[in-house]
């Protein structure tokens, strides 16, 4: 990974050149990182996988915090659903768009995504090295150094906060049951939405 290099394709020059138009440079510059941890935790794992498909996923998972494409949904399905409608227009398979869908709505499910293929579960894993450091220490310090003087964090936990929390305040009905919830719980004041308990005391069925 000496030269940063990522996928030349022109299916991935489209998708990188979409992600740049529409994201914040600490956004965009944290979708590129998830991709390289998640390389250089593939590659240390001695994993099989479509490296071209595996950037899609990465450089594309938060178009859903994107003003575009910021809809009624999960920002991670919205960014799913934009994703491979995005790719399905520029000749992806829609067998690889399924990958990329998964790879997109899944990367913040954990116990989940790690379970699937290479391209979904690395796209996980290289989001989770990049936002709270896990498995980082897998990987080399020369390499964290690289891909971080190359795409420079740029204040992005707070940056990338302050976005999760202005979305949690505009849908707080999509957040039930997810960790948006905790986020909405730590950051609004006030902020109430469903909870498990909640849903089943209210429940129309009798015991």
């Amino acid at each position: 990974m000496k030269d940063l290099s990522i996928p030349d394709s022109t299916l991935a020059k489209k998708a990188t050149q979409l992600v740049a138009a529409l994201s914040p440079k600490f956004l965009y510059n944290h979708c590129i990182r998830t991709y390289l941890f998640a390389e250089a935790i593939g590659k240390r794992d001695g994993l099989k996988y479509d490296r071209e498909l595996l950037y899609l996923g990465a450089v594309m998972h938060d178009l859903g915090l994107t003003e575009r494409f910021d809809g009624n949904q999960r920002f991670e399905v919205d960014g799913a659903d934009a994703a491979k409608t995005f790719l399905l227009e520029h000749g992806l398979s829609i067998e690889k768009g399924e990958v990329i869908w998964d790879a997109i709505a899944l990367h913040t499910s954990i116990g989940i995504a790690s379970r699937k293929q290479p391209e979904i579960a690395l796209v996980h894993l290289g989001a989770g090295a990049d936002v709270f450091g896990l498995r980082l220490q897998e990987i080399s310090p020369e390499i964290v150094e690289q891909v971080t003087y190359a795409y420079p964090r740029l204040n992005v936990n707070k940056s990338l906060t302050d976005l999760l929390v202005a979305q949690v305040k505009r849908k707080p009905e999509v957040v039930a049951f997810t960790w948006l919830a905790d986020l909405g719980k730590c950051h609004i004041h006030g902020f109430n939405c469903p909870s498990f308990d909640d849903m089943i005391r209210n429940s129309p069925f009798s015991e």
